[in-house]
Formats: C-alpha cells, sequence, structure tokens
C-alpha cells in the first residue's frame, strides 16, 4: 500500500513551488546517480571503520536494495533503521527508494517499549538494526519483542549475528548481485519516502511524512546560504538517525562533498577529526561546543580548517561568542532553528554581525514564511509574542493516521503551529524564541518562560549548561528550581544566583532551589528532557 499525504498542500502553493522551481521532478536516487558519474573516486563517507567512494557507495545501495526485495519488501512497505552513525545507514537508507520502500529512521537509544510500538503503528515491513550501539544489544530486544507484534517482520543485521531468524547483511552482501534496472522502482517525486516519529514529550510519538520534494528542498536551501560545496568536508556526530544528522547526509551528496561520520561525540574525538579530516563544516548542538571549547586538547588541535559551524537548540551567549571567535578564529557560528515537521525555518546568516544578531535564530529562509500567531491563529504585529507558525515547501505533509494532530497543528490558511513562541524582533525580520508553549512555568498564577531566566544565567562564566524548571508546590502550584551544570572547578550558591538575577526580572521569576548535577537528561539531538529531569529531580526529594 502506498503512503498518501495526511495534510493537503492547498493547489495554489504546489504550483507556485513549482513554478518557482522549489519543487521539481527528481528524486535523491537520480542526485546520488550523477554523482557517480561526476566524481565516482571521490570519498563519499567516512566512519569509525571504513571509507567508500560515491561508486562504492551505489555498488553497495543497489545490493542492499537487492537483498530487501528478494525478501519480499517492496512498493509502499515501511522500513525501520535504528542504526548509529555508520556507513550503513546511508547504505540503507538510500536503498530503499530503489524499490519503492519508506524509511522510518528512529534512535538507536529507544527501547523495548518505544520500539513495540513504532513498528506497530507505523506496520513495518521489516527491521535494519546494528547488533550493538553503546553496549546495548538491539538484536536481543527485537527478539523479545517480535511474538509481541501483530505482522511478522524482516529482521537484518548489518554486523555478524548467529541464528537463522535474522539476516546478516554483513556476511550476505559480500557477493550478492546489484538489483536490476528491470527491478528497480521509480519513485514520483510527490511520494511520501520517509517518516520520522516525534520525541512523545506529551503521549505517543507522532510519525511525520516527508516526500522526495519536502526533503530535498530543505537540504538545497541550506547549502546555498552556508555556500557548502564538494570541497567541503563534513563532521557528522548528530544523530543520522535524527531528522538533522539525516540531512545533512543529504546536504553532502547534493554537494558532492564528504561526509565523516562520528559515531559517538566526545570532543576529543570531533576534535581530532577535525584536525586528521580537515573538517569545514559542522551541525552541532551548543553543548558539543560548551564540551569542545572546554576540552584541554583544543589548544594543540589545528582548527584552521573549520569554517561553518552551525547550532540548533538553545541561544549562544555573548560569552559563547566571544570564545568560539577565539578558539576558531577562521569559522562562523550560526544559530539555526528548525524541526522535523519543517526543516530550516530560519538561521543566522555568514555575513551578519554575531553581536547585532545575538540572542536571535536568524531570519526565515527566503523560500519560507514566519508567521506568529495569536491564540485565535491571526498573525500578530512585529515585536509582539505569539506561537511561531510556518509556511512553505520544506513543510511536512502531515502525521501518520493521526487527524487529530493534523487538525490541531495546521491552520486552515496552510500554517503549521510549531508550539514555540517567539517574536520577530527587527526589521531584517530576525526571530527571538521566548520558550515553548509546554514548557511555561505557572508560579502562583504568574507565568513566564524559563528560557528568559536562562538566557540572563549564561551570560554568567561558571555555567556549562542550565535548565529551570517548575517543580509541584501544594501552595504555588509550582516553584523555581534551577539545575546546573558548573564548569570544572567552578561553585555558586542560590544567595549568588539571586544576586545576578535581583532587579533584572520580576520577583516570582526568580530560583527558589538550586540543584547542581553532573549531567541533564538530553535527547539524542543534544536538547534537554525536562520532563525527565522533572522525574529525577521528585526521586531526589522522594
Amino acid at each position: 500500500m502506498i503512503l498518501k499525504p495526511t495534510h493537503e498542500v492547498a493547489p495554489a502553493l504546489q504550483q507556485a513551488y513549482r513554478d518557482k522551481g522549489w519543487w521539481g521532478t527528481i528524486t535523491f536516487s537520480e542526485i546520488l546517480e550523477q554523482r557517480v558519474r561526476e566524481m565516482p573516486e571521490r570519498i563519499a563517507f567516512k566512519d569509525d571503520y571504513r571509507a567508500v567512494s560515491y561508486a562504492q557507495l551505489w555498488s553497495e545501495v543497489r545490493r542492499f536494495a537487492e537483498l530487501l526485495r528478494r525478501q519480499g519488501v517492496g512498493s509502499g512497505d515501511v522500513v525501520t533503521l535504528q542504526l548509529p552513525n555508520r556507513i550503513e545507514f546511508p547504505v540503507v537508507f538510500f536503498a530503499l527508494e530503489l524499490i519503492g520502500a519508506v524509511a522510518n529512521k528512529i534512535s538507536p537509544d529507544l527501547r523495548a517499549a518505544e520500539l513495540r510500538y513504532i513498528l506497530t503503528f507505523s506496520r513495518s515491513k521489516a527491521y535494519v538494526c546494528a547488533k550493538q550501539v553503546k553496549g546495548f544489544d538491539h538484536v536481543a530486544m527485537l527478539r523479545g519483542l517480535r511474538d509481541d507484534l501483530p505482522e511478522p517482520i524482516c529482521v537484518v543485521c548489518v554486523d555478524p549475528v548467529e541464528g537463522d531468524d535474522v539476516i546478516s547483511s554483513a556476511e550476505a552482501l559480500r557477493d550478492f548481485p546489484a538489483l536490476s534496472d528491470k527491478d528497480r522502482v521509480r519513485m514520483d517525486s510527490d511520494e511520501i519516502m520517509r517518516m520520522c516519529f516525534t520525541s512523545g514529550t506529551t503521549g505517543n510519538p507522532k510519525g511525520v511524512l516527508h516526500s522526495f520534494n519536502t526533503t530535498l528542498c530543505a537540504a538545497r536551501f541550506l547549502n546555498r546560504d552556508m555556500y557548502v560545496t564538494q570541497d567541503d568536508v563534513l563532521l557528522a556526530y548528530l544523530p543520522v538517525a535524527l531528522n538533522w544528522g539525516y540531512l545533512t547526509l543529504l546536504q553532502s551528496v547534493m554537494a558532492g562533498a564528504c561526509t565523516v561520520l562520528l559515531e559517538r561525540f566526545s570532543a576529543r574525538a570531533a576534535l581530532a577529526r577535525i584536525a586528521s579530516e580537515r573538517v569545514t563544516y559542522i551541525p552541532t548542538a551548543p553543548a558539543a561546543i560548551v564540551a569542545m571549547l572546554n576540552a584541554p586538547e583544543l589548544r594543540d588541535t589545528d582548527c584552521s580548517s573549520l569554517r561553518v559551524m552551525v547550532t540548533g537548540g538553545a541561544s549562544a551567549s555573548l560569552d559563547m561568542i566571544k570564545e568560539f571567535e577565539t578558539a576558531f578564529p577562521l569559522a562562523r557560528l550560526i544559530e539555526l532553528y528548525g524541526m522535523l515537521e519543517t526543516g530550516f525555518h530560519s538561521y543566522t546568516r555568514l555575513d551578519d554581525d554575531p553581536v547585532r544578531v545575538i540572542g536571535t535564530v536568524g531570519r526565515c529562509v527566503d523560500e519560507l514564511e514566519i508567521g506568529v500567531l495569536d491564540d485565535h491563529g491571526r498573525l500578530v504585529e512585529h515585536g509582539q509574542t505569539g506561537e511561531l507558525s510556518a509556511r512553505g515547501p520544506s513543510v511536512h505533509l502531515g502525521y501518520l493516521d493521526n487527524a487529530q494532530a493534523n487538525v490541531e497543528s495546521f491552520t486552515s490558511d496552510g500554517w503549521f503551529r510549531t508550539g514555540d513562541l517567539g517574536e520577530i524582533v527587527d526589521g531584517r525580520g530576525n526571530i527571538r524564541i521566548s520558550g515553548r508553549k509546554k514548557e511555561i512555568i505557572n508560579r502562583g498564577g504568574k507565568k513566564y518562560f524559563p528560557r528568559e531566566i536562562e538566557d540572563l544565567l549564561y551570560e554568567h562564566h561558571v555555567f556549562l549548561q542550565i535548565a529551570i524548571v517548575g517543580i509541584p508546590d501544594a501552595r504555588l502550584g509550582e516553584r523555581n528550581c534551577l539545575c546546573a551544570i558548573l564548569k570544572p572547578g567552578a561553585q555558586i550558591t542560590l544567595n549568588e544566583v539571586i544576586a545576578l538575577l535581583k532587579d533584572r526580572v520580576a520577583d516570582y521569576k526568580l530560583p527558589e532551589e538550586l540543584v547542581v548535577m553532573d549531567e541533564f537528561p538530553m535527547t539524542p539531538s543534544g536538547k534537554i528532557r525536562r520532563a525527565e529531569l522533572l522525574k529525577q529531580l521528585s526521586l531526589r526529594s522522594g
């Protein structure tokens, strides 16, 4: 069964996207084939184990496609990938188009209950995994829940594995033939070719649907504005199973560049790759930048090749910008705002003055629209806070089998509600984010967004990471708790924190408790799991 969009883009918008060249007829495999013709010996990907040229990549892609075809996987079938940052990920993902299958990529961090739900809800025909990631056995996990699945599922492991209930592609593909032209499926650029599930912080995760057209344009726009070319070497330690990491792989192939895949981030490993591979471009989360800036190896590492580091998830402080410019004098720090459902909304530009745009996530991508909506779905004027909403060619095509989520997320005139609150702050259209609607703290009936206070505290040099959460309080409903990770050797008291903020913000926003921690629960893409953080705090107090 061929998956169909569950949210229909207005015909007038579709025509506009086509007329302007944002949507076309090309699919990803056609781009990859062009790279093979133009630069067959160019290294496409490197990981911790090996490197492949574009020609070798294309050979492996076609052989993996044939393996799945012989297992009965075909047009419209969903294949769930739970793979780390290894070359096998692009091999498997790119192979699916050749047999008309839909890629459903999930984080290697997900466990049995989450995997069972996603495999069942997505009606997955096949599941592809590595045997072990970070010491966890994914094959054993799948075997443990296989009997609970409503339908039989083909299981492929990219590593050697024992047992005839799992196919080891590492062994099977050694002498395997490539998919023939007569068996190759030619997908349409408007077809659903991938899905990915939201993090599910409120209820079950939702399956987000994308076509080639909504996917490729997001990578194309960012490549253009960041000047990504075949001369670039990208470093991917963000999980490629998630949206930004995956789009980085597309950016690389579309430009004819090379991407170095790092399976497990550490500041030492990232800095080593920058020096040894002459890395030029890195998409990253703020926590990784902080880790590199504080790594003792930094002062002895040659980072002169680096020209762009793109960060998303939290605003950079002035101190971080200054530290970054000192550590990476030839590079530019770009702040980006995006999400699974929409691709990249906005980002600062290479020619921006970093100090002038500090505290913002830049301006809207030229081909998209950003609207700030009130509670009634009406656009508000610049300078007023509302819910940031997006409209444009990279916005997703609805949620899988979830009509209610579509109704709640899309307005009648096609705006997608992001759940983020913010405002347009200047005449150039730069956007400042206030916070998530669901993260608002309500202390005694007075509401505020924690990001406001967090941004102020990041000005102080002792903090590596900060999160303010509202913990339950019998009298006030919620009270303010500051969770902090401090720089090595640093100390700070609650009274000192209050002194930093006093007379700068209203008293009801001041922290009432300080909890110093070694680490925060994080999403694979580097964002703080605030709900999990609250659970940890309740266990401490309990």
